[in-house]
């Protein structure tokens, strides 16, 4: 039908519900260019409108957690078929498709935060921004527990977005000027780095609700064994390296019955298939483990300037 709506007026919609108040509310009308949708908490829809399949998939995708109150992790990795992020090189633009790239944009305007270890930095120099669609900037972190990131990568010093830059307690001297937009705080550190809840509580702590792990594959793995992340979003490209560099990796395990099992849906985005792996929904040893790494959790608390946002 030529008047089925399309993924724009969706991702209108997605964007109202992210920023609605979803504590205690019944279903919640949002109107874009003349046309209502009614989101229900945890992310039912209606709609009387005609809508295109991608449109409606969109919204399927999206709303189950932007329709949700409290805290959330979202975490996402792009990878090939054998589970590869990046060549033995470190090459990887682009293992995914336009719209696999795309996705991750809308990730980040859903957020309001978005996390990266310090290898992905010094490696790639990401910018972290949403570019690909429309919505607004999340705060950025740096995970650099030892300090090893390089103090000319771009999001330092690009004022793009608030920018906070974690560091191990011991390496975060007081600093009379830094760059606008960024903030340099230290947090304790064990050998492995960072403690993935001690990093959510504190983000939780200076507002920042939902929040993204983004890369590497290091950094995912480590807040997936720690139970720290309650979606996957896996985007996997028809494409087989045969080597290099590994995305999710995890301790080893003698049976089956030890392995994760998320509650898994899959989407079409573009040439590559989207799994959307819902932790909050497994069983058995990944929500022992969850357990136990977020109990007794405590960390000093620091408010953002909300000027910088």
């Amino acid at each position: 039908m030529a008047d089925e709506l399309v993924p724009d007026w969706g991702w209108a919609c997605i964007l109202q519900a992210r920023d609605a108040d979803w504590a205690g509310a019944g279903a919640i009308s949002f109107t874009v260019e003349g046309v209502s949708v009614e989101i229900a908490p945890g992310g039912a829809w209606e709609c009387a409108h005609a809508l295109r399949a991608d449109t409606a998939a969109l919204l399927d995708l999206f709303l189950p957690w932007v329709a949700t109150p409290g805290r959330l992790a979202i975490a996402q990795l792009g990878q090939s078929l054998d589970g590869r992020i990046a060549t033995a090189s470190g090459a990887s633009h682009y293992i995914n498709c336009l719209e696999a790239r795309t996705h991750l944009h809308r990730l980040r305007a859903l957020v309001d935060a978005v996390v990266v270890g310090v290898g992905t930095v010094n490696a790639d120099n990401p910018l972290l921004t949403v570019r690909h669609v429309a919505g607004r900037n999340p705060v950025r972190v740096v995970l650099d527990p030892r300090g090893r990131a390089r103090v000319e990568a771009n999001l330092f010093h690009d004022g793009a977005a608030p920018t906070v830059h974690l560091l191990g307690e011991d390496l975060a001297p007081a600093c009379a000027r830094l760059p606008d937009r960024l903030v340099r705080v230290g947090l304790p550190r064990t050998e492995s780095g960072f403690a993935p809840a001690a990093v959510l509580e504190w983000l939780a702590g200076a507002g920042c609700r939902r929040v993204l792990v983004e890369g590497g594959g290091l950094t995912v793995s480590r807040f997936v064994q720690a139970g720290a992340i309650d979606r996957l979003h896996l985007l996997v490209a028809p494409l087989l390296i045969g080597s290099g560099r590994p995305g999710l990796v995890l301790p080893p395990i003698d049976a089956l019955d030890e392995a994760l099992r998320p509650v898994c849906r899959q989407f079409r985005c573009g040439g590559d298939t989207l799994f959307d792996l819902d932790f909050d929904g497994a069983h058995g040893r990944f929500q022992q483990v969850k357990s136990r790494e977020n109990r007794n959790v405590t960390t000093k608390h620091f408010n953002l300037d909300k000027r910088m946002l």
